[in-house]
């Protein structure tokens, strides 16, 4: 019994011719197997006459540029307008290089800038804060309890 997965003998497709079978050599002297084609050949100094392989296909060129090196740049330049955007800029292109294995400086430098930047901006403002509620607290200062008008014309409560 013949397995149906893998016939003893291939049979051809429906519908197609089947070659011929090869001519049988007997082991007569007389009959000899046909001779084999002759390849072109090279001075015996010039050494092969073929190309070198090509490089393997897989992997990225020599050449490719570094994966998130552009945000990193574009983050570097947004932390000095955007700190916190900067910031998640450039965290996101260290992280996009480091996955790829490679160094990104600009990512690097846009998340010092940006959280310099940042921090620097926080203390601006609640310095401004402070400053406000210094200089409401001081137009009181000297005045009776009660309700003001500014030259400005804002409304004053001192207490």
């Amino acid at each position: 019994m013949t397995d149906p997965q893998n016939p003893a003998e291939p049979a051809p497709p429906a519908g197609a011719s089947v070659p011929p079978p090869p001519p049988a050599y007997d082991a007569a002297p007389s009959a000899a197997p046909p001779a084999a084609p002759a390849y072109p050949t090279a001075a015996p100094d010039a050494g092969p006459a073929y190309s070198a392989a090509p490089p393997a296909g897989y992997g990225a060129p020599a050449d490719a540029p570094v994966p998130g090196k552009t945000l990193g740049i574009v983050a570097f330049v947004v932390a000095f307008f955007a700190s916190l955007i900067g910031v998640i800029l450039g965290i996101v292109a260290l992280v996009q290089s480091k996955k790829a294995g490679h160094k990104n400086g600009w990512a690097l430098a846009a998340i010092i800038v940006g959280s310099v930047l940042f921090v620097i901006t926080i203390i601006i403002i609640i310095s401004l804060i402070a400053l406000g509620a210094a200089a409401i607290a001081g137009l009181c200062e000297g005045l009776p309890p009660g309700v003001y008008e500014t030259t400005t014309g804002a409304e004053v409560t001192c207490p």
